[in-house]
């Protein structure tokens, strides 16, 4: 995590900051075995879990994603996560056998979602959530409403991956935030994006992968086939007035693929993209073409389709 806050009140802010973000881990990470995603995990196939506003909340998002995207997102994906392991001492190739068991578990459609009471039920056992692919985008959410209540009119802030830039620059200017080179190590870009209180995510096969007999395999799984997504594009980049929207469809579009994903992106008010395909094109939608400045001579910008 990387903060830069300014004003008066922004030591104090800080550390608001940082409580809210540790409270929200706690509930949602399946890191945590007391979370409250893992108390809904452990329950699958057998009863329901009472949830917080938070989590609860998420979980709708993630559905709501996940209708709009055809299961391109898809939580229930946490059983195939944690067969391959990536990001962990355990990450491996698993056979097409154990792809295609666990595979039988990935289902949107199990969650049973109960909004009067808060509970969220998994029809069938040994099913699991992981709220990977959405729940750092509700928590920059989450910060720049602690940062707005404490009277906090400038800062960036930047949750691996996920940057929000509320308000202005301290000097009344855009924010310009480097889009990451998904073909160099971390820090290198391939361009930068001007943007004033916005959400900026980026998906790419760069960030937790491993490489076993020359093929890369990286974190971000198609729920229709098990493995990591294959389609065209090595990164998605989602602007959006929400970092919950941004960060459920920087990985959607990244599995669902150029067409589909700009498809997608194009018929929702408020949000832009700049996508990065294997062939070394970068594409942006038409209400980024000002706002965005490809720096790198390594890449082609493709402005229209």
């Amino acid at each position: 995590m990387n903060f830069k806050i300014y004003g008066k009140n922004a030591e104090a802010a800080t550390a608001l900051v940082l409580k809210r973000i540790s409270n929200i881990e706690s509930k949602m990470s399946v890191n945590v075995k007391t979370s409250e995603i893992s108390k809904l995990n452990a329950k699958a196939g057998v009863s329901g879990q009472k949830l917080s506003e938070d989590t609860y909340s998420v979980i709708e998002k993630s559905v709501q994603y996940s209708k709009l995207t055809g299961g391109a997102l898809d939580a229930t994906i946490e059983p195939i996560v944690g067969l391959w392991g990536i990001g962990t001492d355990k990450e491996r190739v698993p056979s097409k056998t154990e792809i295609s068991d666990k595979l039988k578990l990935v289902n949107y459609k199990d969650i049973v979602l109960d909004k009067k009471n808060l509970t969220v039920k998994l029809k069938r056992t040994n099913q699991a959530i992981d709220l990977g692919a959405i729940a750092k985008g509700y928590t920059a959410d989450e910060v720049k409403k602690v940062l707005l209540n404490n009277k906090i009119s400038s800062a960036i802030i930047n949750l691996g991956g996920n940057v929000y830039a509320i308000g202005s620059n301290p000097n009344g200017k855009d924010w310009n935030v480097g889009i990451q080179n998904p073909l160099s190590t971390r820090g290198e870009y391939l361009g930068t994006i001007s943007v004033t209180d916005k959400s900026i995510v980026t998906s790419g096969n760069y960030e937790r992968f491993f490489i076993k007999d020359g093929i890369r395999y990286h974190h971000i799984f198609d729920p229709k086939t098990g493995y990591p997504a294959q389609q065209s594009l090595i990164s998605t980049t989602i602007v959006s007035e929400k970092s919950v929207d941004g960060d459920a469809l920087s990985t959607s579009t990244y599995i669902m693929g150029l067409d589909k994903g700009l498809k997608l992106v194009e018929s929702i008010k408020g949000v832009e993209a700049i996508f990065v395909t294997k062939d070394k094109k970068v594409y942006v939608t038409p209400g980024l073409k000002d706002n965005f400045k490809l720096t790198s001579k390594e890449f082609t910008y493709e402005k229209g389709r």
